[in-house]
């Protein structure tokens, strides 16, 4: 039987779940090669063959985008499986057109026929945008269900930077669960914050059996979304943020419009700062595409751990979210929010200072301005990172980050944190939402 012959335009997490779910032990497909984006320093790798299947003894390679033609040309590619998060509808089509071009067909698979079913009841939290408050919202529901006395596993979406065979299943319990998996800053971000607050974590590469280990342990499952991607498992309740200080986007960038239109609830995040034409723009947008889904309005307000006063007169480096400002688009965050409302001198330019693979993200991200997207996919980068804080000599630096970066690196400069918690406008709220859904009672609640 001739087999079709795949290849998955991905960014090392969507891509294997699909291929998991969709492809793997299947013999009437074979998949050439995967290929990668966004993340640095993942093609030239191999998908393992303890994850890939025996179909696949040696693996399957992964390579760069940029070589997508030549591989189908190549390879005789039959089919081009689009499958990573937060691009425009455009460059989807792009890729496509590219896949076309070379000879291949082009293909989006559903998000139905990639989510699994869990045995308890499941909460999803996604968005339209990377950087639209996904964090603050997930950790806000997990609160609740404690408070209701629910064991909560929270399922993160895949951050595979390491060995991938060994990060087939990963479970966070403590912050030296972090160390000993040695993650990166990218993955502490999503990670440590749920740890703070008491909340187990799972995450990893082979969804099913993260899924049925996390079963094993809750009530109730949360699945804490990454970028704009879909939910993995079928949820009970999809909740999806959309971002008033990006009206628009809701409707232009992919999967986040899909997310949009199957959203069981849609939460419209910073409303204390967004203006009130991009907060009527997003409601427009809720109304006209989805059939059902209630609105809960939200702030996030920021918080400055220690003494605000600080700030004052200083020359402030901000260090905010790194993805949030490179593929999310975003030119501010929490850090540069309390530079401006405590009276910050300056804030200090990193672009002139930046080193070696921080001076590249800017050079690859020109929209990001006066403020250092805090990049960390692996050791270089956090060394580079750190460099470029000494090298700007800033009188204070504040940390924008979900984590604490005074964990990981030694600034030798006065630093401040800055988080955002969630924080809900008048009604609905998540906490309606939970009760009317049965997942907690409301008397529960203290």
């Amino acid at each position: 039987m001739a087999r079709t012959r795949v290849l998955i335009a991905g960014a090392a997490g969507r891509d294997f779940h699909n291929f998991n779910l969709v492809y793997r032990d299947r013999p009437e497909h074979e998949v050439v090669a995967f290929t990668a984006t966004q993340i640095p320093n993942i093609d030239g790798r191999v998908y393992p063959p303890e994850l890939a299947g025996t179909l696949y003894p040696n693996g399957i390679p992964i390579l760069p985008e940029s070589a997508l033609e030549q591989l189908v040309r190549e390879h005789e590619i039959d089919e081009v499986v689009f499958a990573y998060s937060d691009v425009t509808h455009e460059h989807v089509m792009h890729i496509g057109s590219r896949a076309l071009a070379a000879g291949a067909s082009y293909r989006l698979i559903s998000p139905r026929q990639t989510m699994l079913r869990s045995t308890k009841p499941v909460v999803a939290i996604c968005a339209v945008r990377t950087g639209s408050g996904k964090s603050q919202t997930t950790r806000r529901v997990a609160q609740l269900l404690r408070e209701s006395r629910k064991r909560v596993a929270v399922l993160r979406h895949p951050m595979p930077y390491g060995d991938l065979a060994a990060q087939a299943v990963q479970r966070f319990e403590r912050y030296e669960d972090l160390e000993a998996a040695d993650a990166t800053i990218e993955e502490r971000e999503e990670y440590e914050p749920h740890l703070s607050e008491g909340n187990l974590v799972f995450a990893g590469i082979d969804y099913e059996r993260i899924l049925r280990a996390a079963e094993q342990e809750a009530d109730v499952v949360l699945w804490d979304g990454g970028n704009n991607d879909t939910p993995f498992i079928e949820p009970d309740v999809h909740i999806v943020v959309v971002d008033p200080h990006r009206p628009g986007h809701e409707l232009r960038y992919h999967p986040g419009e899909t997310n949009l239109r199957m959203a069981d609830v849609c939460v419209v995040n910073k409303i204390d700062s967004a203006p009130q034409a991009g907060i009527d723009a997003v409601l427009s947008s809720i109304h006209e595409n989805t059939t059902h889904a209630k609105v809960v309005l939200a702030a996030s307000p920021f918080h400055v751990e220690g003494d605000p006063e600080q700030i004052r007169n200083k020359r402030v480096l901000a260090v905010e979210d790194g993805p949030t400002l490179t593929h999310g688009e975003m030119t501010f965050g929490a850090a540069v929010l309390a530079a401006k409302q405590y009276g910050a001198a300056e804030l200090v330019d990193p672009r002139a200072c930046a080193v070696g693979t921080i001076a590249e993200t800017f050079e690859q991200y020109p929209h990001v301005g006066a403020l250092l997207p805090a990049m960390g996919y692996g050791r270089r980068q956090m060394k580079d990172l750190r460099a470029t804080i000494r090298k700007c000599e800033p009188d204070l630096v504040l940390i924008g980050t979900p984590i604490d970066l005074r964990r990981l690196i030694d600034l030798e400069t006065p630093a401040l944190r800055v988080t955002y918690r969630l924080q809900e406008m008048g009604e609905p709220t998540l906490k309606d939402i939970l009760v009317e859904k049965g997942l907690i009672e409301e008397t529960a609640l203290v």
